[in-house]
């Protein structure tokens, strides 16, 4: 992760240079050709890889199509924590977070149009993951499905559902897979959260983070993971590290939104649409695919069929109700996840 890290950092230098040279976020200056335009996309810990190569693409698309040099800035961190600094004064154009809930506080602050999420195909998620274990090779300790996380000794590294969209789905998958298991017995599924929950060693604030603690600082025995960010450890350390696909898991569908009070504020309303509906083109799949997120067009998901599991057991959010009612009921201040923490 070191190497992908320093490579993030040099790019992220580069254009914050770019950036200070220009004329400000969002903003048009005058070039051999026509006008130079910036954007910024605030997003999620495990999209830093992907974006990096996925802006040199919309950038060469976005130069023939209208004669016109971009530069797009990104900002990282856990898909909560992101939507709050947006609310707060970041001055996204677009968001590409780890779930709509967070998308939603954007909206609900006046800041993004309703009806984002039918803006774009997919309900606005271009591609997918699901969760995964992340376990050291050799598998020590016997992880195959989540009632292995609940047993005694073994070490468990999660994100902190309260700051990152990821820890929010892999709550969701684990709470899914006990309520299969006990017949939708909710304070039997509880409990058995709530054990999972003691042998959570550390509570990262975003994915990344928790990712960097379990195979950077070596702590715990399984990383609970999006599927992407598991396949791009084990890419990094591949004698090192494995891959156990749990017998339930959930359909993890990232959001994607233009901020539409900062987009015209900076006059980039269409590149920002441009930007995220490029997303869905075949290239750009193909380049989702290639880092581990799952496209949303489904002939180019099944061209990735050698690299995923697609008979994979998966909930979806709509089975707990859509994420308005999942958030309320788990996740806000005093439900189940904080009952559970608490004790």
């Amino acid at each position: 992760m070191k190497k992908k890290l320093t490579i993030f950092l040099l790019v992220t230098t580069i254009t914050a240079i770019s950036f200070l040279t220009g004329c400000g976020n969002g903003t048009k200056s005058e070039s051999e050709h026509g006008t130079d335009i910036e954007l910024l996309n605030v997003s999620y810990d495990p999209t830093r890889e992907f974006y990096v190569e996925y802006n040199q693409l919309f950038s060469k698309y976005w130069k023939e199509k209208s004669r016109e040099d971009i530069t797009v800035t990104q900002s990282h961190g856990g898909s909560g924590s992101q939507a709050r600094s947006v609310i707060e004064g970041n001055e996204a154009d677009v968001v590409t977070l780890a779930l709509a809930h967070d998308i939603t506080a954007i909206e609900e602050n006046g800041m993004i149009d309703s009806g984002w999420i039918e803006e774009f195909e997919g309900n606005s998620s271009p591609y997918t993951s699901v969760i995964v274990f992340l376990v050291r090779k050799g598998n020590e300790k016997n992880i195959r499905d989540w009632e292995d996380l609940v047993k005694d000794g073994v070490e468990v590294i999660t994100p902190n559902p309260k700051t990152s969209g990821g820890a929010c789905w892999n709550f969701l998958a684990a709470w899914a897979y006990e309520q299969q298991r006990n017949g939708n017995d909710e304070e039997a599924t509880k409990e058995f959260i709530k054990k999972l929950y003691k042998n959570v060693l550390v509570l990262d604030s975003g994915a990344r983070g928790a990712t960097n603690t379990f195979v950077e600082n070596r702590q715990g025995d399984v990383l609970i993971a999006w599927e992407n960010e598991a396949y791009l450890s084990l890419q990094e350390h591949s004698d090192e590290y494995e891959i156990v696909t749990p017998s339930v898991s959930i359909l993890a569908q990232p959001s994607v939104a233009v901020v539409d009070r900062n987009a015209k504020k900076h006059k980039t309303q269409e590149v920002a649409k441009a930007y995220l509906e490029y997303l869905y083109s075949d290239d750009a799949q193909r380049l989702a695919g290639k880092n581990y997120y799952r496209p949303s067009k489904e002939a180019i998901l099944k061209e990735f069929s050698n690299q995923f599991d697609l008979n994979i057991n998966l909930v979806t959010i709509d089975d707990f109700g859509g994420w308005d009612e999942a958030y309320k009921k788990y996740f806000e201040d005093g439900a189940i996840f904080d009952e559970i923490y608490e004790e």
